[in-house]
Formats: structure tokens, sequence, C-alpha cells
């Protein structure tokens, strides 16, 4: 551009005088706006105020009523704050930018150059004032809203709190990274993005006002020259400071094989950063001088050589150094970084202190291998929670209108002094099984309002018949979990808002006489009181009139809306990510929606990065609804922070600290005080029923695929990295992990734990690791057991283990018979399966538990049968189960048969007491009452004298049973084909006492 001036600025030239005035010419009054088209404007804008303000205030009444205002008011006032000063920031600078070029416009006579553009002055005149204001708020406005969006991390900024350890290139404590870059990266950002729109709308501003001209040479007044200087020399000191920032931001930076800084970044790219840094000081400073040289030179000058130093000494250098000297001697240059690397990611992801063993595994079932485990084996978990869903829809909703989740939960609970897995689920309202011709909006919101109770069974057994054995059942009995408050008014099916207090109208549950039913009062303090005006505020919100006109709602009814468990903890505390899966429980009386809340950050240095929702994706969350993939994005730190619980009836929501140590988690209870209480808090009978998360574990065994390699160079050949096996009963998902008591090699007494299994990289199905986490935190209130989250992991030596998917087809194939009695008759494995599939019924394959027992890795396999009908009333039951040793397989009517089949009879079986007897007082499952089976179908009396009559007796009725089990087999009545294995059962057992000791058995 040229240095010329256009001549002085106007002097006292009127702004207000339009060129209409100046050419004498008569002014043209605007037309009279009609009044129905004002009165419609304005009503449209009140109806938009009112329903802001309905939503705003009933938001307010929300988090009142679950006493945490304090979230609510300090995210706003941080938004507010953010977004005011962004706001203004930006619309101070579009302000500036177009005020300055426009008092600084050159008065010049017309040429052909400057008459182009007076065209465009002459449209833009009659608006420009409101433009002038119009245009740096609208822009404000959008700036400022951006800028809202970063409350946490301003806020995490503002309550930083040192990790206690130091990146391994800058030196720097870790919350450097975590809390303050994060930070840091967003002013820089919002400063470039400020200063590039105030340079372009004051170039835009001076061009059409004459100060630029376009013409056969760009010329440009001094002001104009002095105005884009200054805004560009801010821009790029600014730049320069994201130069040096970005030399930090590369230890989270990605690369194909890790993340965090390498050998190139640090020696190459690292010095280039603060090169670049200078050199931007050094432009900024040239585009000053414009001030006095009157000149563009000196700036253009600039902008070529720190563009010529960012492709040569940002890009070529690097370059030549990565392919010249780091890529002949990659292995021996990367490996310490590789090893920053490694500790980094076991360390950010709470696996730093996993305990890693070789397991010589035995692939030959002995006699007696189980000795050792008989504290084990009776707690193999049998019931699968995500097939037995139907079954308890149909033994326990008792109506249409009550549903299960589709994947249910494990839980322990005290059985006689002992703890009991247990599988268990919540009877919630479904409100599409409300008959059609009762759905309005009067039962939908005020009569329908609930659910009813829990439901649960034991995990390892089952009755004769293939049913759960169920501890807790039926509406309106206590079990097993004791006396408690039964109705679920907050769950993860309860309807989007129900209307309930007042007048006794809400439907409790059906009389068990059949009578009609029972109805209720809710009598509890959750909810917002709908008196006086609150009404109205509900109506606008929900767009329902009958807030105002229904008689069913008074000043004693009370809403309840944000029902959902997950809802309820993420609005109280957003700065958490929240677990796929909340699971029921009793404790004290009260039924407790438990959550797991996960602190997370992508900003830990060195850490590998990984996706969570893809991390905790697998066969469950792939296929059922009620549990999720964590939708969080990409993290490289985790922790387990917090424990959220929900009152099932009050919907209560308590936030409770479970990781002491944890940097962020400590800022955020700084930042929202009062809201999360200290783990002192936590009572012993809620304690034993908190558990390992098991979206953590999944993530952690996604990394541990390869992290479990600690050495640097093995690590950099990727020879020893695994992959979590595919679930062979879902084909293209990953097998999920299980919950079950189980005893390590290393432990004295079992666990409850969350299990996985890893199989090396390639087509070979063989497994290479077993992993278990001990989840059991105890029952001492205020403290968690030492040894809960200790994860350990058996990597395989000695005979080569068969995987999953191979396990499974081999046991669909097997040829191996049972000797089973009490399933009726000789069949080998695949004959059972393809026989049970050819009469009309479908077999289900249950969860496939691994567990590390009798010195190998030991299979089971439950097998679930369901009749095939179009109509109601079919479920799976389960049926057989089968189980592998190495390249053995075994498969009985019962765990404990399997066993013993499987291990020579000699095996500790399900109900054993430790000294390899089953207890008397103990049935087996499957086989209630009656003996195990001996190995070779023989069967012996006690007293070893024959009894002809009844022995006669006991065949003819044994051969009658199985001719009615089969028959009802035939048609897929299952109810009566389990009558008759019962009837079968009894004939056997009358069969034994009355046969002389070398009596074959019965068929």
């Amino acid at each position: 551009m040229s240095d010329s001036n256009f001549g002085p600025p106007p002097g006292n030239f009127n702004d207000d005088d339009s060129g209409a005035h100046r050419r004498g010419e008569t002014t043209v009054l605007p037309p009279t706006r009609r009044p129905l088209v004002t009165a419609l404007v304005v009503a449209a804008a009140l109806l938009v105020v009112i329903a802001i303000a309905a939503q705003f205030w009933t938001e307010v009444l929300w988090y009142q009523s679950v006493h945490f205002s304090g979230v609510f008011t300090t995210q706003l006032l941080t938004k507010l704050l953010l977004g005011v000063v962004g706001g203004l920031l930006t619309a101070a600078m579009v302000w500036s930018s177009i005020h300055v070029a426009f008092r600084s416009r050159p008065i010049y006579a017309p040429s052909p150059e400057t008459q182009a553009m007076e065209h465009y002055r002459q449209l833009v005149e009659p608006m420009r004032r409101t433009a002038t204001v119009a245009a740096p708020l609208a822009v404000g406005l959008f700036a400022g809203l951006s800028a809202a969006t970063q409350w946490d991390t301003f806020l995490l900024w503002r309550n930083s709190n040192p990790f206690g350890t130091q990146d391994p290139e800058f030196k720097l404590d870790i919350s450097f990274f975590v809390f303050d870059l994060p930070w840091i990266n967003f002013v820089v950002a919002f400063l470039t993005m400020i200063l590039v729109i105030g340079f372009i709308t004051a170039a835009f501003t001076h061009y059409l006002y004459g100060g630029i001209v376009a013409g056969n040479k760009m010329r440009s007044t001094h002001a104009a020259r002095v105005h884009l200087s200054a805004i560009a020399a801010a821009l790029v000191l600014v730049r320069a400071v994201a130069f040096w920032v970005d030399r930090y931001n590369l230890a989270t930076a990605e690369s194909t094989k890790i993340t965090g800084i390498q050998y190139t970044e640090s020696h190459a790219i690292i010095p280039t950063k603060g090169i670049l840094a200078v050199a931007a000081v050094m432009c900024a400073i040239m585009f000053l001088t414009t001030i006095w040289t009157r000149s563009w030179r000196l700036p253009l000058v600039g902008v070529a050589v720190l563009a010529v130093i960012v492709v040569a000494v940002g890009g070529i250098y690097p370059a030549l150094v990565q392919s010249l000297k780091v890529r002949p001697s990659e292995k021996s240059l990367e490996v310490p970084y590789i090893q920053h690397n490694i500790d980094a990611t076991r360390a950010a992801y709470g696996f730093n202190t996993i305990e890693v063993k070789p397991y010589d595994t035995k692939t030959v079932a002995e006699r007696n291998a189980l000795r050792d485990d008989a504290a084990t084996v009776p707690g193999i978990r049998l019931i699968d929670p995500n097939v037995v869903t139907p079954t308890f829809k149909q033994l326990e909703a008792s109506k249409g209108y009550y549903q299960f989740a589709d994947v249910l939960d494990v839980d322990r609970y005290q059985l006689n002094g002992k703890s009991q897995d247990t599988v268990i689920a919540a009877r919630e309202l479904d409100l599409s099984g409300v008959p059609e011709g009762q759905r309005n909006w009067l039962n939908d919101h005020t009569v329908y309002t609930h659910g009813y109770g829990l439901v649960a069974a034991k995990g390892n057994t089952r009755e004769d018949d293939g049913r759960p054995t169920f501890i807790e059942s039926q509406i309106g009995t206590q079990g097993a979990l004791g006396k408690y408050e039964p109705r679920i008014y907050f769950g993860e099916s309860s309807p989007e808002y129900s209307i309930v207090g007042g007048d006794k109208q809400e439907f409790d549950y059906p009389d068990p006489r059949g009578t009609g039913q029972i109805n209720t009062t809710y009598a509890g303090t959750g909810g917002v009181a709908l008196d006086g005006i609150k009404r109205l505020a509900y109506a606008v919100k929900y767009r329902e009139i009958n807030f105002l006109l229904s008689n069913a709602v008074n000043n004693d009814s009370r809403i309840l809306d944000h029902r959902t468990p997950r809802d309820r903890v993420q609005r109280v505390a957003p700065w958490l990510t929240l677990d796929g899966n909340a699971y029921p429980t009793v404790v004290d009386g009260r039924v407790l929606w438990v959550l797991d809340g996960y602190t997370t950050s992508a900003n830990y240095p060195y850490s590998e990065m990984t996706t969570l929702d893809t991390a905790t994706e697998d066969a469950v969350t792939s296929t059922r609804n009620s549990v999720r993939a964590v939708q969080a994005g990409q993290v490289n730190y985790v922790r387990n922070s917090v424990k959220a619980t929900v009152d099932a009836y009050d919907g209560t929501v308590t936030l409770y600290q479970w990781d002491e140590k944890d940097p962020i988690l400590k800022a955020w209870m700084s930042i929202f005080p009062d809201s999360v209480k200290p783990l002192s808090d936590i009572k012993g009978s809620l304690m034993q029923h908190l558990r390992y998360p098991e979206d953590l574990f999944k993530v952690q065994r996604t990394l541990l695929q390869k992290y479990h390699d600690t050495d640097a160079s093995s690590f950099y050949g990727g020879q020893n990295f695994w992959r979590v096996p595919d679930d062979p009963t879902q084909s293209d998902f990953l097998q999920p992990p299980y919950y079950l008591s189980l005893a390590m090699p290393d432990q004295a007494r079992p666990a409850f734990s969350l299990t996985s299994t890893f199989m090396p990289t390639g087509d070979r199905n063989v497994l290479s690791g077993f992993l278990a986490v001990d989840g059991d935190a105890g029952s001492q209130s205020g403290k968690k057991a030492d040894s809960y989250g200790t994860m350990r992991l058996l990597e395989t030596t000695g005979g080569s283990v068969n995987g999953p998917g191979q396990v499974f087809n081999d046991m669909r194939t097997s040829a191996v018979t049972s000797n089973d009695a009490s399933l009726g008759r000789q069949l080998t494995l695949a004959q059972f399966i393809s026989t049970t599939s050819s009469t009309g019924a479908s077999v289900i394959f249950g969860n496939q538990l691994t567990l590390p027992v009798g010195g190998g890795l030991l299979y089971v396999q439950p097998i679930y049968v369901q009749a095939r009908s179009s109509g109601s009333g079919t479920y799976p039951r389960l049926s057989a189960v089968a189980v592998a040793f190495g390249d053995k397989i075994a498969w009985a009517g019962s765990l404990d048969a399997a066993l013993n089949d499987l291990f020579g009879g000699s095996g500790v079986q399900a109900g054993d007491n430790g000294t390899g007897t089953p207890p008397t007082s103990t049935p087996t499952p499957g086989t209630t009452g009656t003996p195990s089976q001996t190995p070779t179908g023989t069967a012996t009396s006690q007293a070893g004298t024959p009894n002809a009559p009844a022995l006669t007796k006991a065949l003819s009725d044994a051969e009658a049973a199985y001719a009615e089990g089969e028959a009802a087999l035939k048609r897929g009545d299952f109810a009566a084909y389990g009558q008759a294995q019962t009837k079968l059962k009894d004939a056997l057992k009358r069969a034994v006492d009355a046969s002389p000791k070398s009596t074959p058995a019965a068929p």
C-alpha cells in the first residue's frame, strides 16, 4: 500500500445530515405501523419471556428441592461472568474498529477510484448508527455464549490442586497441564478470535469509507495504517504466546505410536517453537514501526520472514530430524519416551500397582483338582443377568404395567450369615403396559406414578424346573432383603413427571386377594410443592393446561420430575462423567440407586488417549438399552472419585467422596463446598453394597491390552500386545466383564470380583491373560476394605488354554454324553442342543464364565431353554450347565454333576462344605434332594440289600415320568416338563434306596 494521504479527517461535519437535507429534498415519513401487527409482536415477545421465566424458575425450584442450589447458582454466575466479560471484550473490539475507522475517514475529491464505493456508502448510511451498535452486540453475544461454555475450565483453573508429580520433560507439576494449560489455551484462542474479527472489521470499514483504496495501486491513509498495524501487532504478539504454549501441548499430542513427547518433539519441535515465539515478537514490533515509517514495507518483510521460519524451522527441520536421525535408530532413541508413556498411562488410569503373576496353567483335568478351590466353586454364578429378564418379568411382574431392566444387576446380601451373590432388579412402572383405554393425562401423571419393590434371586442356584431361586419376590411380602420402603418413585423407567400427594388416588399395587387394587398417597418430601403460581410455571414448562384445570392438582400436590438416577446425579454434579449403569440396593430400609461417578481429563501429560464410548462398549451396551456406553469423548485420566446414591422414594441425591487423593475431585469440592460428603460419612450398611465400577474396569482392560507390557523395548515391537475376546454368544461385540465371587491363586478366600480375559493379537483363539479386580468394599463405616481395587493379572504359561470362542464352538459340537440321570436320557451335548431346538424351543447360551481353579482355567457355560411361542408366557429356564478344562468338556443338569464328570467324580461340588461332601441341608442346583451321580452312572442302596417290590414300583414310576417329560418337551410346555422331572428324580431316589450295591441305575 502507498503511504499517500487523502486529506485530513472531517472537522465539524454533522453525521446526522442526510443526503436529502443537503439536496433540499422533502423528507418522506415512514408508514404508520398497524396496531394489530404491533400487538402480535408484543404478545409473541411476552410469551417468549414467560416461557424463559417459567423454565428458569422451575429450574431454581428443582435445585432447591434437592438442596443443591449452590451448584445452580455457581454455574449460573460463572457463566454470566465469562459471558459478559467475553461478550464485552468482543463487542468493544468490533465497536472500536468501526468507530475509529469511521472517525478517521478521509475527505477527498470524487475520482474514478473512489466513485465505485460511493454507491455502497449511500446504502449503508441510513443504517450506520444502528449497525455501529447492533453489529458489536450481535458478535459479542455469540462470543459471550462461547466463553460461557468454558465455565468448568475457568473454575478448575481458579481452584487447582497439585498432583505432587512432575512431568519428565518440563519438570512441571501435572496440575499445570490439567488445570492451567486448558485455560491458557482458551484465553489465547479467544484473544486470537477477537483480534482477527477486529482486524477484518477495521479493514472493511476503512475500505468502505476510503481509508483504503484498491485501484491500480493499493493506497491507504496514515490513520488506516496506524489502526490496522496496531491490531496486527497485537494479533502477532498473541500468536507468539501461542507458539510458546504449544510447547506444553506437545505433552498430550497423539502420534501413531504413543501419546506425548517423543525424540523429534523433544530435540527439534520444542526448540523451534521457542524460536518461532521470538520471531513473532520481532514481527509484532515491525508492525508498530509503521507509526513512524509511514510504510507497510517492514511489516510485510516481517510477515514474510515469519512465514519462512514457520515452514523451514517449524516444518522442514523436524521432518529432517525424524527421517535422517530418528528412523534409522528409532527403537534406541524412542525407548525413553515410550517408557514415559507407559509409566504415565498406568498412573493416569489407576493400574500402576497391578499385581502381575505368571500362571502355569494345567490343561488336564485331574482327580481332586478342585480340593484347593472348595471355597470358590460354590460361588460360581449361573444365573445370567443378561438373560433372565423375561423370567423375572413373567414370574414377578404381576401385571403388564410393571417391567424390569433388560439387564439385571449383581449384588451381595447376607443370607444365614454368609455373603450371597444375587441377581437383583427393581419392579418399575411401565406406562406402555397400561391398557389403552386407561391411557390419559390423569392416569398417566396422577394415578400410575411408581413401581413397587425389588426382586432378587440367588446367583448360583436354580429350582428344579430351571427357574431362579428367589430370595425376594411377590408384591406385598418381605423376603431376605428385610423390611424396606418398596415404592419406586424415582427409577430408570419412571415417567417424565408425576403429580403426587393430596387425595389418596395413586395406584399402589394389585390386591393380592384378586379383588382390585391397593391405593396410596405419596408422603415423601421429594419434588416441588404445587402451591400458588407454581402450577402456572409448570403448566408453561410442560405446555399442559391440566395443571390449572384438573382437580387432581391442588396446593397439597407435589410434582416429581427429572426422575432417573442418572439425570438427577448429572444435574447436581455436571462435572462428573457417570457410569453407564445404576443398580438398586436396599440400605437401612430404603431402596437406593447407586451410581459411580468419574473425574476425567484429557490433559495428563504422556498418558495414552482413549475414547470412553469406544472403550466401554461391549456386547451388553450394544444389544441392550438399560446399560449404555459412557459418552464423554477422549480422555487420558480417569478416577472413580464419587459414589452417588438416589433414594427411590423421595429422590434424595447424595454424593460421597470415594477417591480421597484425586486432585480434580478436591478442586470440585472447593468449587462446590458441601456438595460432596466425605468418605467417612458412608455407613457400613451402604459400604457392603458398593462395588468396583464396571466402566472403569472396561477402560482399564482396554489399556491393558498394550500396557500390561512395561518393558519399553518390547512395547516398541508390539509382539506382546493382547486383545479382549469377542463375546462368543454375540458375534462382533466384545465379551463383557462379569461380576462373581472367586479366589485368585494367592487369595485365602473368595472376594466379589470383576473379571475379564485376554487373547494375543491375531487369529489365535487362546488365552494369554486373566484379569480380576477385587470389588468388595467391605462393611466398615467410613473405610474401604484394604483389598478393594486390588487388580490381579495372571499371564498364562505352560499349556495352551483355548479361548472363549474356541471353547464355545467345542461345546456346541461336543460328542460328550452326560452321566446326569436327571436329564432323562443319554444325549451328547450337541444332540441336546439340536434336539431341543427341533422340538420348538430356543437354546440360549448364558454368560461364559472363566475361573482360575484346579491349577488351570475353568470355563462354565449356563444353557437356557425357552419355548418358542407367538403368545406370552414363555421365558428362559436354566436347563443345563457345560464346563470345560483344557480340552475336556462335560455337561449336566447341574454344576455339581458337570464338575463331577469333568474331574472324575471327586471334585468339589457347588454345595460342597469344603470336605468334599455336599451338606445335606443345601440342595444341589437343579437336582434338589437327589444324591450326586457317580461317574459310571450306578446307584447304591444305603442298606446294601434289595427291596424288589419297591424297586419295581420306582422303576415303573421313573419310566412314566420320563415319558411324561418327553411329551411335555415336544409341545414346549416347560412347566409340565419341570413337574415331570421332579417326579422322575423322586422315582430315581426311591430306586436307589431300594437297589442293591451292584444294581445298575435306572435309565
